[in-house]
């Protein structure tokens, strides 16, 4: 488990020397995330798995020497508690069933966004920290379903965006406003991710009409009343 404190370490296995910096640029922006390495083989994946000890690897199924689907195997077969993210381009049921059947705790099929990729890994970052507390108390279905959880909200409210609307900014908007335990405006939230009032309220707006986001009116002594914005779905 990751220690309090300290980021997430993720491991990076891609055979393809662009797409793995790609894939490490995506990580490196998520807050609270770092790469600890890249492996171009599963033999030197499954090498830094021992070595590093990193708490996410995101496989590629394609490998020059491996597969990556026995790679997976072979880190759950090892005393290596490193969660593993599939990322890969491929498609075919057996393949989804084999990383399913050996622990993969999430699937991503290539092309996918940085949105798609942060959201997933704050999940199994979250169900990590969530599985690290020890309690002496029995688990209600809430602390199971925190980390047997579905895709959750970035790339969920990141589909289907209007026109204008872009997926990496929606993303912004989302993790600046979810953890707020206060309703605030739209100049308060884009303050803080460096974003236009006017076009954080535009994001904010589109949340509230997919029901992730509560709006509320605070009136003052005069002129319109203000809008403020409250996460609702955590």
């Amino acid at each position: 488990m990751a220690e309090p404190g300290r980021p997430v370490r993720v491991l990076v296995v891609d055979d393809d020397f662009m797409v793995a910096r790609l894939h490490r640029d995506f990580v490196t922006r998520i807050p609270g995330f770092e790469v600890v390495g890249e492996a171009r083989t599963g033999a030197d994946a499954l090498e830094m798995v021992a070595s590093l000890r990193p708490d996410i690897v995101l496989l590629d199924v394609y490998l020059p020497d491996i597969a990556g689907t026995k790679v997976l195997e072979r880190i759950r077969a090892g005393d290596h508690p490193a969660d593993v993210v599939m990322i890969t381009a491929a498609r075919d049921s057996a393949t989804v069933a084999h990383a399913m059947r050996y622990g993969a705790v999430h699937y991503l099929v290539k092309p996918f966004s940085s949105a798609d990729l942060a959201e997933r890994l704050r999940q199994v970052a979250e169900a990590r920290r969530h599985l690290s507390r020890s309690s002496p108390e029995p688990w209600g279905q809430a602390d199971v379903d925190r980390v047997f959880r579905p895709v959750g909200p970035t790339a969920q409210t990141a589909r289907g965006l209007p026109k204008g609307l872009s997926t990496e900014t929606m993303e912004l908007v989302v993790e600046g406003l979810r953890h707020q335990t206060e309703p605030e405006a739209a100049a308060d939230v884009g303050e803080r991710i460096g974003l236009s009032r006017v076009s954080t309220r535009r994001y904010l707006e589109h949340l509230v009409g997919m029901g992730w986001v509560e709006v509320s009116l605070k009136y003052g002594a005069t002129g319109r009343p203000e809008r403020r914005y409250r996460w609702s779905r955590d």
